[in-house]
């Protein structure tokens, strides 16, 4: 996989009047976001500079200083921010899934809108899956919220899918953790394995094995 050109992050500050109205420094706050997300996984964390991340905006040195206050800062904030857009990605999919189909029907588009998700946006991947638990117990706290986050959404989907009778009843909390960690795993695995499969056949096969086992059908009924 590639990532963007060197040139990316080599260009000069731009001449920018300095955001005054609340939807100019919102904008330019997200504009200092995406050139992070860009050079953070780039070159890693430890090697990216405030410098970089100017560059890559298009922004003065001093003109991140306005909105964050370190490295560290800027790299927390762009964890939530991705963590905040998953969620509402998938939420989007649940709500616009009718619930009048096949029982696994919000398990597939839960899955397959986190696949979607990340194959959108391989920088994503790399910074949560790669760099961030890289990092150590500076981040450990943060990321785990993000994480936890992830997986509140699933597990209530899951106690509803028990409610129903739709699954076997099996504690909510282990499910949902077993689901996001193999959800992440095939995702940052795809981030480095080209494997001709798009998200939606992979969704379908993460939800056959999570809801049908590797068993033939006719062995499990035979059992």
């Amino acid at each position: 996989m590639t990532g963007p050109p060197a040139a990316k992050i080599q260009r000069t500050a731009r001449s920018v009047r300095r955001a005054i109205s609340d939807e100019e420094k919102s904008e330019r706050r997200n504009e200092i976001l995406a050139a992070a997300k860009i050079v953070f996984s780039l070159k890693g964390y430890n090697a990216t500079t405030i410098a970089d991340i100017a560059r890559a905006a298009e922004l003065s040195y001093g003109s991140i200083y306005w909105y964050f206050d370190s490295k560290d800062a800027l790299f927390h904030a762009l964890m939530e921010s991705q963590g905040q857009a998953l969620r509402a990605h998938v939420t989007d999919a649940l709500t616009t899934t009718p619930g009048d189909i096949a029982p696994d029907a919000p398990f597939k588009a839960a899955v397959r809108a986190t696949f979607e998700f990340f194959e959108g946006d391989r920088a994503l991947v790399k910074l949560l899956f790669r760099d961030s638990f890289a990092l150590g117990d500076r981040f450990e706290e943060h990321l785990f919220g993000i994480y936890e986050g992830f997986v509140r959404d699933v597990e209530e989907m899951v106690t509803e899918a028990e409610a129903r009778g739709w699954i076997i009843d099996a504690p909510p909390r282990m499910v949902a953790f077993s689901i996001a960690a193999l959800i992440g795993q095939i995702a940052n695995r795809r981030l480095v394995t080209d494997d001709g499969l798009d998200a939606d056949v992979v969704a379908d096969f993460v939800v056959s094995l999570l809801l049908n086992g590797l068993l033939p059908r006719q062995k499990r009924e035979a059992g």
